[in-house]
């Protein structure tokens, strides 16, 4: 068999066990277009698939061991099957590099990122720049996954209660999202606005574009030229610069921070932003909280308190 009926056949079996499977797929598929879809499976070498590992760079990134992790499971999948005879992965894996560290924005940063997204785009057949602003502007204020904003259709938003529906984001669960009155006069603006837009409640809120929906990727360009021109750099050792998804991390450290200063009991707390970010159990919100200098601060004032009975719990 050829690595395009392959890899195709795989996609489809892991989404018949329920998985969305769209990183999986997105990995795989590029494999099958760097080595060529027409190829023959058999002929597939380690050095094919080390190559495909390092992507043309001369050291290993996280991306490495994603497709790494990727690869063999299709490859064991295939080898069951017979469409392989072993398989063809490098025996020695290198260290794995530090686990990413999420870049948590400044409220000056936030408010510079929104401004920045208002001049970002001058060609008018792309996104709207109000558009760009209002999807990280909810993005942050809502914690949410770019996905799960780009994914929001007209008929999700209660607009007498003040929330939006989430469908099916990353644990295929839905949840109820709500926002105050300065993100409603936000939304509300904006359906004003493209209200002819609107064929009817099952349209997507942000417009897509001659047809085609906004989409990640879309969103990851954008925001890299929106970060620029905002001036919003990190210069910490990490890899990588600050990233669309930090928005949510900003989010949740924000909330946290908060707290701490309002005196609330924030491990009761922990279980309503768990909850508020979609989580099925609060080890996966604990990722979001990266101690920052201020929320460090900020937790310490709390300890002191409490130490001294200055607090009821």
């Amino acid at each position: 068999m050829t690595i395009g009926e392959v890899t195709e056949n795989y996609i489809a079996y892991r989404r018949s066990l329920g998985e969305k499977y769209y990183s999986g797929a997105k990995i795989l598929q590029s494999f099958g277009r760097c080595l060529g879809k027409e190829r023959d499976m058999l002929s597939i070498n380690i050095d094919d698939c080390t190559a495909f590992l390092y992507g043309g760079k001369d050291h290993v990134t996280a991306t490495w061991f994603n497709r790494y992790s990727t690869l063999k499971w299709m490859f064991e999948w295939a080898l069951v099957r017979g469409f392989l005879l072993s398989v063809p992965l490098p025996s020695d894996k290198p260290q794995r590099p530090d686990t990413l560290r999420p870049y948590i924005y400044s409220k000056e940063e936030l408010r510079r990122l929104f401004d920045a997204a208002l001049v970002c785009q001058k060609r008018p057949n792309k996104t709207a720049p109000e558009t760009l602003q209002l999807i990280l502007k909810l993005t942050y204020f809502l914690g949410l996954r770019i996905s799960e904003t780009l994914a929001i259709r007209v008929k999700d938003l209660n607009m007498d209660e003040s929330y939006v529906t989430i469908h099916d984001s990353k644990f295929y669960k839905s949840r109820m999202v709500p926002f105050n009155r300065s993100i409603y006069n936000l939304i509300k603006v904006y359906l004003e606005s493209n209200h002819n837009q609107y064929q009817d409640n099952e349209e997507l809120l942000f417009l897509p574009i001659k047809g085609m929906p906004i989409s990640r990727a879309n969103m990851t360009v954008y925001f890299a030229r929106i970060r620029e021109l905002a001036g919003i750099s990190r210069y910490d050792g990490c890899y990588f610069q600050p990233r669309i998804h930090d928005l949510r991390h900003s989010f949740a450290v924000h909330r946290l921070t908060a707290w701490y200063k309002e005196g609330k009991d924030v491990q009761k707390y922990l279980n309503y932003l768990s909850t508020f970010l979609g989580h099925d159990h609060i080890s996966h919100t604990s990722v979001y909280l990266t101690m920052t200098d201020e929320l460090f601060r900020e937790a310490n004032k709390l300890f002191e308190s409490y130490k001294n009975n200055e607090t009821d719990f």
